[in-house]
C-alpha cells in the first residue's frame, strides 16, 4: 500500500517511535493532508511500512480513535473521522525567476479571449460563446464497443508498445483514405501526424519555422491562437484585411501564410478559387510555405465546397491541419497535419521533444477503428442533419429579428455565424453587456480601422458576433435570438425617453 507521512522526519523529534508514529498520523490530518474519510492502513500494513510492530500501531490507533481523529469499523478498517480546515499561515512571497526571451514573450500576451460572465439570477441563460457539439448525437455505445477492443488489444502485449511519434499507423491510414474521399486530397500516411488537437501542430509548426523577427502573414480578423504562437515564437504577424472573396493577396516578404479558404474564421467567406491560385503562385515565387487550417469544412448545409489548397498544391508548399475536435466529444483531442515531404523528420522530432512517447494511444486506436468500420461518416452523415436544422433556425432568427444590428455575411457552411456590427462602438457595448444580464451571450472581434475624422478618433474598432449553435436546442436559438432583440427595443425607448 501506497502511504505517505512525515515518520522519518519527525524521528528525531520524539523519544519513541510510538510518539513519533503518532504525532506523524495526528499532524497529517490538522494539516489536511489526511483528509475526512480516509482509509488508514491496517495495522499490518503500516506495522512493514515503518519497521514497528503491531502492537505499537494498534496503541496509536486507540489513542488517536479516543481523542476523536480517527474511527475504527469492523471488518472494513480505519477511517479519519474529523473535518478539519488547516490552519492559515502567512503567504510566503514566492522567489521570482528571470524568463527566457520565449517565456517572456508568453507571459506578455493575454488570452485574447473576450469573455463576460452570465448573471446567476437569470431567468434563463444561453451561451453562444463556447463552442460544445451536441453530445446527444455521439455514438457511444459504438465508440465504447471500439474502445474496449482497442483497450484488450494494448493491454494484452504485456507492454504498452512505444508507437510511433508520427502516431498510430492505422489512424494515420484512416485519415488519408477519408481525407481521399471526403476532401479530394492525394495524401500517404507517412505524410500525415497525429497532435493533440490542431493548437499542437500550430505551436510546433510555427517553432520550426519562425525566427524572432520573422514576418508571418495571417488573416484579419482570424483566429488568436495563431497570432499568440507566432508572437511566442519572435515572430511579427502581418494581419492582412478580407472582403467577400477572403484575405486580399499582395506581394508580401514573407515565408509563411496562415489562411483558412474553406471557411474562413470568424467570419465564414469562402476564399475564391482565382485567389487561391494567386496564394500559392505567391508561395512558389517567395519559396514560402501555407498553413491551411481547415477548423469545421465537414459541415457544409448547402451546395459544394470549393477544393482545398492542398488539392491544388503541386509544389508541395501546403501543410494541412485538421481536427476533430468539432465532431467527437470535446475531451478527445486529436488534430493531425498533412505535411510536406521534407518536414516530417522535423517535426516528427519536435514532438518527440515533448513527448517521447504518443500520448493518447488508446484514444487514436479506437478512432481508427471508429472510422474503419465507417461508424465516423455515419456519425458525421447524423450531425449534418441535425446542424443543419440548427443552422437555418439560427440563420432564420438572426436575420428576422437582427438585421438592422448586424449586416450578417452570407454562408453555407460552418458552425457558427457572423456578422458585423452596424452601429457605434459604445452602443455595442451597452447592447452586450444587457444581453449578458438577460442571460444571453457570444463571441466576438474587435478590428482597428482607421478615421479619417480628428486625430482623437484616428482609431476605433468595428465589432463583429459570432454565434456558436451546435450544443443549442433550436428552442433555446428562438428563445435568445428573440431575448436579444426584447434588450434592443427596450434600449432604443430608453435612448427616446432621454432624448
Amino acid at each position: 500500500m501506497h502511504f505517505q507521512i512525515p515518520f522519518h522526519l519527525y524521528r528525531s523529534k520524539y523519544p519513541t517511535k510510538l510518539l513519533t508514529l503518532y504525532h506523524s498520523l495526528r499532524d497529517s490530518i490538522l494539516d489536511g493532508v489526511l483528509t475526512y474519510e480516509t482509509r488508514l492502513p491496517s495495522s499490518r500494513e503500516l506495522a512493514a511500512l515503518y519497521g514497528l510492530s503491531r502492537g505499537t500501531v494498534n496503541v496509536v490507533y486507540d489513542m488517536l480513535n479516543a481523542e476523536g481523529y480517527v474511527r475504527s469499523e469492523i471488518g472494513r478498517g480505519t477511517f479519519v473521522s474529523i473535518h478539519y480546515e488547516p490552519k492559515s499561515t502567512p503567504a510566503r512571497q514566492s522567489q521570482v525567476y528571470v524568463l527566457s526571451d520565449w517565456g517572456k514573450r508568453l507571459m506578455s500576451q493575454s488570452t485574447g479571449d473576450v469573455s463576460y460572465d452570465l448573471p446567476a439570477n437569470a431567468v434563463k441563460q444561453v451561451d453562444f460563446h463556447w463552442f460544445a457539439p451536441d453530445i446527444g448525437l455521439f455514438p457511444q455505445e459504438e465508440w465504447n464497443r471500439h474502445l474496449h477492443v482497442a483497450a484488450k488489444e494494448l493491454t494484452g502485449q504485456g507492454v504498452i508498445p512505444r508507437g510511433e511519434l508520427q502516431g498510430d499507423y492505422e489512424l494515420r491510414n484512416s485519415i488519408a483514405q477519408y481525407l481521399r474521399r471526403a476532401r479530394g486530397i492525394d495524401s500517404h500516411p507517412s505524410q500525415i501526424v497525429i497532435f493533440n488537437g490542431s493548437m499542437q501542430a500550430i505551436a510546433l509548426t510555427v517553432q520550426l519555422l519562425v525566427n524572432p523577427g520573422d514576418p508571418v502573414v495571417i488573416e484579419n480578423p482570424g483566429y488568436l491562437g495563431i497570432r499568440r504562437a507566432v508572437h511566442a515564437a519572435g515572430g511579427i504577424t502581418k494581419p492582412i484585411s478580407m472582403d467577400g472573396q477572403g484575405i486580399i493577396p499582395d506581394d508580401w516578404e514573407a515565408k509563411l501564410l496562415f489562411v483558412t479558404p474553406s471557411r474562413q474564421f470568424p467570419t465564414g467567406v469562402v476564399l475564391s478559387m482565382e485567389r487561391r491560385q494567386q496564394l500559392l503562385k505567391w508561395a512558389n515565387e517567395q519559396d514560402a510555405i501555407i498553413i491551411e487550417d481547415d477548423y469545421d469544412s465537414e459541415f457544409r448545409h448547402r451546395g459544394k465546397s470549393l477544393e482545398p489548397l492542398k488539392v491544388l498544391d503541386r509544389e508541395d508548399r501546403v501543410i494541412y491541419i485538421g481536427s476533430f475536435s468539432k465532431t467527437l466529444l470535446s475531451g478527445i483531442r486529436i488534430g493531425y497535419a498533412v505535411m510536406p515531404a521534407s518536414l516530417v523528420e522535423p517535426i516528427r522530432k519536435a514532438k518527440a521533444l515533448f513527448e517521447p512517447r504518443p500520448t493518447g494511444l488508446l484514444e487514436q486506436r479506437t478512432l481508427a477503428a471508429f472510422m474503419g468500420s465507417g461508424s465516423y461518416e455515419r456519425h458525421l452523415r447524423r450531425m449534418k442533419r441535425t446542424y443543419s436544422r440548427k443552422f437555418e433556425c439560427l440563420q432564420k432568427w438572426l436575420y428576422k429579428l437582427l438585421s438592422d444590428q448586424f449586416a450578417w455575411v452570407e454562408g453555407d457552411a460552418g458552425l457558427h455565424i457572423f456578422g458585423w456590427w452596424r452601429g457605434n462602438e459604445p452602443t455595442y457595448i451597452k447592447f452586450r453587456e444587457q444581453c449578458a444580464q438577460a442571460g444571453i451571450r457570444w463571441s466576438e472581434v474587435g478590428v482597428p480601422v482607421q478615421s479619417t475624422e480628428t486625430e482623437a478618433e484616428a482609431e476605433k474598432v468595428s465589432y463583429g458576433a459570432y454565434f456558436n449553435f451546435p450544443h443549442l436546442s433550436e428552442a433555446d436559438i428562438e428563445y435568445a435570438i428573440k431575448r436579444m432583440e426584447e434588450v434592443w427595443r427596450s434600449m432604443q425607448a430608453k435612448s427616446r425617453m432621454n432624448k
